[in-house]
């Protein structure tokens, strides 16, 4: 397996194979309704440099209270950062809030997400005192500072909530932002670990003021590897995820992870073949609606390689899997779909946005509209590669007002340490 703290192309992570198809576009735009792009407004409202702001923003941004936007950036070869924005009188201000320096974390792939107590959480693929693998990784929580701070700089401080430690234990958490169940415990994924090395899902849980951690689901390749992306969970709190390789029909599964006694019972809701129409590969996460319907996306297959969208429905004690868009267009040899999750509005609209696949090959941003029983395509922006930005990895956000955030690996500016340092991008109505 290739390591995954490296970032020069982040598709590549894993065993991704390469497939060609050569289905026409014009076929895949027929299969569904497709609108150009609306009245939207695409802005950058930061371009890294890689000069104290970081750069390489895998993750996409967290909404926090008041309109903020929370995010960071892996810097490798640095340790990578956490930072925050604001807006104020239709401007942004950058901070950035933590600088890692290795022991405290490197690489933080994932986004950071807001507990139960208001502090920030994440992971990061590598770093920590973990001696199983050199530095495989922790949970981290995040403060601001007691006291006002005066300064223009006002750093927040950081607690290592758990050092992973390598096979059997859990190792290396890619994009997948941890999540809370309603007692308070964290879950999340990593890459690697587990009793078999290829990744796993692990749960935090509070014990005498600090935190007791259980690898409650190993990857073995039967039931899958490589679970990129974080988990969710539903009311009951079971636990749903995706991995994006192997299985039982080899290219990938969607799971359930159920409290079973003492332990948990996994069951593959569905499972991805290699090269078919459906998509296979789910290199992103899933979501939620109201009604209990999951959503998700791959990264290949589909009608031209290039990934789709799709719906998985409870359904007699089982699920209904149903395509809802497969992308018509991307780069040659396929793999160019979404890398990760959906977001969901209000209205149950889904937003987001392809790795490569797009008008110019690097990155789109979209939305799929609900009418009734079908879903209409609308491209809200396709990256060039250039000021505006490339190869977003992250998914987009959504807020109450309709504006979309997110972020791109590459382009943007070149600095010290990147020849393109990514952005932070918004789609205002």
């Amino acid at each position: 397996m290739t390591n995954p703290a490296q970032h020069c192309t982040p598709i590549l992570h894993g065993n991704f194979r390469w497939r060609a198809f050569t289905l026409t576009l014009l076929c895949a735009l027929m299969m569904f309704p497709m609108q150009p792009a609306l009245a939207q407004t695409f802005s950058v409202i930061h371009t890294f440099t890689g000069h104290g702001d970081g750069f390489t923003p895998v993750a996409g941004v967290t909404l926090g209270p008041g309109g903020k936007l929370y995010g960071t950036t892996s810097q490798t070869p640095l340790p990578g950062t956490v930072f925050r924005m604001t807006q104020t009188s239709g401007s942004w201000t950058f901070n950035t809030l933590l600088a890692f320096d290795g022991q405290d974390g490197r690489t933080p792939d994932s986004a950071v997400v807001f507990g139960p107590d208001g502090a920030l959480y994440g992971t990061t693929n590598g770093g920590g005192s973990g001696s199983g693998c050199g530095g495989c990784g922790v949970v981290y929580s995040l403060r601001p500072p007691q006291n006002p701070c005066r300064s223009v700089t006002c750093p927040w401080t950081p607690t290592v909530l758990y050092n992973f430690t390598g096979q059997p234990d859990a190792a290396n958490p890619y994009t997948g932002s941890p999540v809370f169940d309603q007692a308070g415990n964290l879950y999340g994924t990593t890459l690697s670990g587990g009793s078999a090395g290829e990744g796993a899902v692990f749960e935090l849980t509070r014990s005498d003021g600090g935190w007791t951690e259980n690898v409650i689901q190993s990857f073995t390749g039967a039931n899958g590897v490589s679970p990129y992306s974080g988990v969710v969970l539903d009311a009951a709190g079971n636990v749903y995820g995706t991995a994006a390789n192997q299985g039982p029909l080899g290219d990938g599964v969607v799971y359930e992870l159920t409290p079973s006694g003492s332990g948990w019972t996994q069951t593959i809701l569905s499972d991805f073949p290699d090269s078919d129409t459906n998509g296979c590969i789910p290199v992103g996460g899933l979501t939620f609606d109201q009604s209990g319907n999951l959503y998700g996306t791959t990264v290949y297959c589909g009608s031209t390689n290039n990934g789709t969208v799709f719906e998985l429905s409870p359904s007699g004690g089982g699920w209904n899997y149903t395509v809802l868009y497969s992308f018509g267009y991307g780069v040659v040899g396929g793999g160019g779909g979404p890398q990760g999750s959906l977001a969901m509005d209000a209205a149950g609209n889904l937003y987001g946005a392809t790795y490569s696949s797009g008008a110019h090959g690097y990155g789109s941003v979209w939305k799929l509209t609900r009418s009734g029983n079908s879903w209409t395509f609308t491209d809200l922006h396709d990256f060039t590669g250039q000021g505006d930005g490339a190869n977003p990895v992250g998914g987009p956000v959504v807020d109450a007002n309709g504006n979309v955030y997110g972020t791109a690996t590459k382009g943007g500016t070149s600095g010290l340490y990147c020849n393109t340092c990514g952005v932070v991008w918004e789609i205002t109505p």
